[in-house]
């Protein structure tokens, strides 16, 4: 990759999902992480925009990922791009190579921690752990003034994968989950229910809507409450899509969070629409990493 030097332009920020690409100048633009090599290239391509020599690109995207290489490794989506290197796919037909651009990627749930420590809910709070809740889930704590991180740059502490009765917590706690939550506890609707409509059936007082939230909430809590108190943690945070309906989940998550001596404040985070954003801008500044 190239040098890192001071910038001459305005990065290139870049929050890279499953179906969107957020792009620092405003615009989403949709991507099939399960598309064709050629579909999710053109998408890349879309939200980089035209790039120069001398431009540099700052990208928040889910592992697994070789950050430092900026390597697609992940398995369960993006799989048509297995191996490849985010700059050869954006760069192809450009002329132009990875010596001419800056690259540097980090995690999506790391970054949007990060985005709160330096400006957001947690910049005065010490011990930080987030939780991020929408297609998937991810978890990331900052901890003793850092970040934690494995030996690939990915959340040091994983709980997405972890068993839970006939599946793994993501399979519960997630868009999936929360949907499929539904349909068990009794829900109507048929596949085109979305998390907005149950929201918005809760948000009306629906019994079966309000009870498959409140079961996110105690799941969730009952996982998290031994990290955080392991860990520390006095801040606990909720970003993504879903966490927009922490009314609905935080008071059962609480309740269950109760036996965590160390943690004083629990609320979602301060910008749903920056956050990310404002940790890219704080990671090509180098605080906090």
């Amino acid at each position: 990759m190239a040098d890192i030097c001071p910038m001459k332009v305005s990065p290139i920020l870049l929050d890279v999902g499953g179906t969107f690409i957020k792009c620092g100048d405003g615009r989403e633009i949709p991507i099939d992480s399960g598309g064709t090599g050629s579909d999710i290239a053109n998408s890349l391509k879309t939200a980089v925009g035209d790039v120069n020599a001398g431009d540099y690109v700052a990208v928040a995207i889910p592992g697994k990922f070789d950050y430092d290489n900026g390597i697609f490794l992940m398995k369960h989506k993006f799989a048509s791009v297995y191996g490849e290197k985010f700059s050869d796919i954006v760069l192809a037909g450009t002329g132009l190579t990875e010596a001419d651009v800056a690259f540097r990627f980090i995690h999506d749930v790391n970054c949007m921690l990060l985005g709160e420590i330096t400006s957001g809910a947690a910049s005065s709070e010490g011990n930080t752990a987030l939780v991020t809740l929408g297609t998937g889930l991810g978890f990331s704590m900052y901890v003793g003034g850092k970040i934690l991180e494995n030996d690939m740059k990915s959340p040091l502490v994983s709980i997405y994968g972890r068993p839970f009765r006939d599946g793994i917590l993501e399979d519960y706690v997630s868009k999936r989950g929360i949907i499929s939550g539904y349909h068990r506890n009794g829900g109507e609707g048929d596949k085109s229910m979305t998390v907005k409509m149950i929201s918005d059936l809760a948000h009306t007082g629906d019994p079966i809507a309000l009870t498959t939230f409140e079961e996110v909430g105690v799941i969730l809590g009952d996982t998290i409450s031994p990290i955080l108190a392991e860990y520390n943690i006095g801040c606990l945070l909720f970003g993504g899509q879903i966490s927009r309906s922490f009314d609905l989940f935080g008071p059962a998550l609480m309740r269950s969070l109760h036996g965590v001596p160390s943690l004083k404040k629990v609320a979602p985070v301060s910008d749903f629409s920056n956050a990310t954003f404002n940790g890219l801008k704080a990671f090509i500044n180098d605080k906090h990493i």
